[in-house]
């Protein structure tokens, strides 16, 4: 087992963050293709490319423990319609000029971690933490008041990658075989949907003479390396200081929809965003603070 190295850590967990934080750059390319054909593919190639990885990043003994335990592939089964649900409203998000919600969504998520570990895992908040899900409620209402509706890409997106997360921790397998699992697990569905749309661009040979082509391949990989930074990156540094490096993600998304694609953050949208941002300093003031208490001996 390799030396903790803190400075590798920040360096890989920076790289995936930032990774998924560009991800609308890549998934802009892919304009022109249907949400639903992205993300089939998405898990084609995420299937194929992490058995490929696994061969070569080797995970001992996690199919026998599988095996073992073949609850946990119910588990995964539903945290995998979890991911896909999130990738499908996200994909649909960015494509659909809807970034900045896709951003207020990943900065919800944080806090409604810590509600599910009260409402789910019977977990007690602090009075910080209190304070934090109330700020995020507040930005949440304040949408539905001003808008007449949820923020419903908001919700889905943080709700969906929330429980997954919560889900996970019910089958603990290392985050690569995890993911494997889950896209084989998803497989037959995203084959179902090429037989049950003969239509589709990607199902015309012609399709695969162009640029869209190779894009939809990428994704393959495109989704691997993140995970695979962040992965490296557990290994180096305290989950809570990953959970901190975590705001770069919506960040970057916020920066690209406003300065690169034109997206409107108009004063009530912005509203909502402060609302979510003095929660999210709240909470880290409380992780913070209990890091400290605990490193005091």
């Amino acid at each position: 087992m390799s030396a903790v190295n803190p400075r590798r850590g920040y360096l890989l967990g920076i790289t995936a963050y930032i990774i998924w934080g560009l991800f609308p750059l890549y998934f802009k390319t892919l304009a022109a293709v249907p949400a639903a054909e992205i993300v089939v593919h998405r898990v084609l190639w995420s299937a194929l490319g992490g058995v490929l990885l696994l061969l070569v990043w080797k995970h001992p003994g996690w199919w026998a423990e599988l095996r073992r335990n073949p609850q946990r592939l119910a588990v995964l089964t539903a945290s995998g319609t979890l991911i896909a649900i999130n990738w499908l409203t996200y994909v649909w998000a960015v494509n659909n000029d809807r970034m900045l919600e896709a951003s207020l969504g990943y900065y919800i998520n944080p806090l409604l971690n810590v509600l599910l570990g009260m409402l789910v895992l019977g977990e007690r908040l602090r009075r910080l933490q209190w304070l934090a899900v109330g700020c995020a409620v507040v930005g949440v209402l304040q949408q539905v008041w001003l808008h007449g509706s949820l923020p419903w890409v908001s919700l889905v997106l943080a709700c969906s990658f929330a429980s997954y997360g919560l889900i996970r921790k019910k089958a603990p397998v290392a985050a690569l075989p995890g993911l494997v699992v889950e896209t084989w697990l998803l497989l037959p569905i995203a084959l179902g949907w090429l037989l049950l749309n003969p239509a589709a661009a990607s199902s015309q040979p012609s399709f695969w003479s162009t640029a869209d082509a190779f894009w939809l391949i990428a994704a393959g990989p495109i989704t691997l390396l993140p995970l695979l930074c962040f992965n490296a990156a557990a290994r180096h540094l305290p989950y809570t200081t990953l959970g901190f490096l975590q705001y770069l993600t919506p960040t970057l998304v916020l920066l690209l929809a406003v300065f690169l694609y034109g997206e409107h953050l108009g004063a009530n949208n912005l509203l909502a965003f402060i609302f979510i941002w003095v929660g999210l300093a709240l909470y880290s003031l409380d992780a913070w603070l209990l890091l400290r208490k605990s490193a005091i001996p």
